[in-house]
């Protein structure tokens, strides 16, 4: 076989290695808001891949989606039949999907912290708790971060 034959094959090879990895799903979120869209950013450079799905008003799809006042922030996203809200770390998220908790329907992130993913500024880095909540709104600390 010729060496460019070899490079091309190697090429396909390792692009549907990534395709077959990447982890799909809907984020929710309002068209005027920037962090979100740095969140989904910090999301496609760890593997996923996230339609976008602009809403004006997310309330309904909060609600819909069993996210409690207390811990909601700016979007939501449907992972796997999973939900998670606001700006959780990829790893935490690919964590959860592998383990599946029982009685967990998803992760939250409560407000926007500085120094989570999507709220970079300058080196500023707020300590903040990614919560495992499930349909009753009870929680559990998943991960810590900034601490």
């Amino acid at each position: 076989m010729k060496f460019k034959t070899l490079v091309a094959l190697a090429l396909l090879a390792s692009s549907s290695f990534a395709m077959a990895n990447t982890i799909k799903g809907v984020n929710y979120l309002s068209p005027y808001c920037g962090c979100c869209k740095e969140w989904v950013k910090h999301m496609e450079e760890n593997g996923f891949e996230l339609e976008q799905a602009y809403e004006k008003n997310m309330t309904p799809i909060k609600i819909k989606l069993g996210i409690h006042p207390e811990y909601a922030s700016c979007h939501t996203a449907q992972i796997q039949g999973y939900t998670f809200e606001g700006h959780i770390p990829a790893e935490d998220i690919k964590r959860f999907l592998e383990a599946k908790p029982k009685r967990m329907i998803g992760l939250a992130v409560a407000g926007m912290p500085m120094g989570s993913p999507g709220m970079d500024y300058n080196e500023t880095k707020h300590p903040y708790e990614v919560l495992a909540f499930d349909e009753n709104g009870k929680t559990m600390v998943w991960a810590r971060h900034n601490q």
